[in-house]
């Protein structure tokens, strides 16, 4: 309330400003005729006359009453054409010039502001807004709630021929009778998404990944982020958020795992994370892409909402990401395990070797770069690592995320700016 009275105070004085000139009326004097400026003059000048002897003081006196009876005659006229009714006028257009102009200034605001202070932008500090997002992150609904609420589960299942139906019925019916066998999860999960059950997808999914255990690849993890995502309508759930950092903790330029970041933080009133994230998606990920499709759909209402300035032809996409390394297998750590310093070192290098010429050749993300560097560094290859340590920063640069990743690498293995 007290922003709208400061508001209403100052907008009011503005306006008494601009119309006080039109409101005063004329004064004796002051109407700015030219013949009444001209007499004024010549009773000076007479003044003048009389001092230097030019005038006596019969034909000064003379003069005096002359022009004094002429000067008379001009003022009255003038306040004759500046008058009630001219005045009147004048007081008339100045309330209606404050009016549309504090009419102007309402409507602007109604269109672009945000007038209920009760809405879904209250008048809240940077500190408030931040703590209000960060509440409604940590209370926000469960995945089940969330499924129920807005899950739109059997919404295409009459689009779906009925002898897919049969079989998928029939996998409902064998699979759980066999629940230790991952290809029947696996398939249940797959079809179950594809006719839009995307809840039964889930729970499928959800057993893929329970039977794989440390197996699990990220791709098996945005799976089931996507199916979950997709349960609730494109709601982000606290479990979501768990898969998703799940993987951007093995790789954090994960396109799928970052864009639903971004969801995650315009569902939480935090425009600027959002759109950070989601610009980094469009660069960094085939345009013709679904993540990249789906950011490019919403980047303009957070960047809005955010106070951006975003442009479209600003992204420079640098077309799909290359996969994560997964690092040794266990095959490879047991084999290493066995051997020699001497052939262990050689091991080493050998896939430090392969990293760098991959890297090198097709590019990867921050944390395979930061990878290298520490693998460097551990070989005491200070020089090179410092090399490579540059060379990320160059194609990174801009990317306030990835660069993190790498210079939290160079921190830990004591490289230099």
């Amino acid at each position: 309330m007290l922003f709208w009275i400061i508001i209403f105070v100052i907008a009011l004085l503005s306006g008494l400003a601009l119309i006080a000139p039109m409101w005063r009326p004329a004064e004796p004097g002051e109407t700015g005729s030219e013949d009444v400026a001209l007499y004024r003059a010549q009773l000076s000048e007479v003044e003048r006359d009389l001092a230097r002897g030019v005038l006596n003081a019969d034909e000064a006196e003379r003069t005096r009453t002359e022009i004094a009876r002429r000067l008379l005659a001009a003022d009255q006229a003038a306040g004759e054409e500046m008058g009630s009714g001219p005045l009147t006028l004048s007081r008339g257009a100045s309330v209606a010039v404050l009016a549309v102009t504090i009419a102007l200034a309402f409507g602007v605001y109604f269109s672009l502001g945000a007038f209920d202070s009760s809405g879904p932008y209250p008048d809240l500090s940077r500190a408030e807004r931040i703590a209000a997002g960060n509440d409604m992150r940590a209370n926000r609904m469960s995945q089940l709630d969330a499924e129920a609420t807005y899950g739109t589960e059997g919404a295409i299942l009459t689009q779906i021929p009925p002898d897919y139906l049969e079989m998928i019925d029939q996998l409902r019916a064998v699979v759980p009778e066999n629940p230790e066998e991952l290809q029947g999860w696996e398939l249940l999960a797959l079809h179950e998404a594809r006719i839009g059950n995307y809840a039964a997808a889930t729970r499928a999914q959800e057993q893929v990944l329970r039977l794989k255990g440390d197996a699990a690849t990220l791709e098996d993890r945005i799976g089931l982020l996507d199916r979950m995502v997709a349960a609730t309508n494109g709601f982000v759930s606290p479990e979501a958020e768990q898969v998703m950092l799940q993987v951007l903790d093995v790789d954090p330029g994960n396109v799928p795992a970052r864009y639903y970041a971004g969801l995650l933080y315009a569902q939480t009133d935090r425009p600027d994370l959002a759109y950070r994230l989601w610009r980094g998606v469009l660069e960094n990920s085939d345009p013709e892409g679904l993540y990249a499709g789906l950011a490019n759909a919403q980047i303009a209402e957070v960047a809005f909402a955010a106070g951006e300035e975003f442009d479209p032809n600003s992204i420079t996409p640098r077309g799909p990401r290359p996969a994560p390394l997964s690092g040794p297998s266990q095959d490879d750590i047991a084999a290493a395990a066995e051997m020699n310093d001497e052939d262990r070192a050689q091991m080493i290098a050998g896939m430090v070797a392969q990293l760098s010429e991959r890297l090198a050749n097709e590019g990867g993300t921050a944390s395979e770069w930061a990878r290298l560097i520490t693998a460097l560094t551990v070989l005491n290859e200070t020089d090179r690592a410092q090399m490579i340590l540059e060379e990320a920063r160059t194609a990174f640069a801009g990317q306030e995320a990835d660069l993190e990743v790498i210079n939290a690498a160079a921190a830990q293995a004591g490289l230099g700016e």
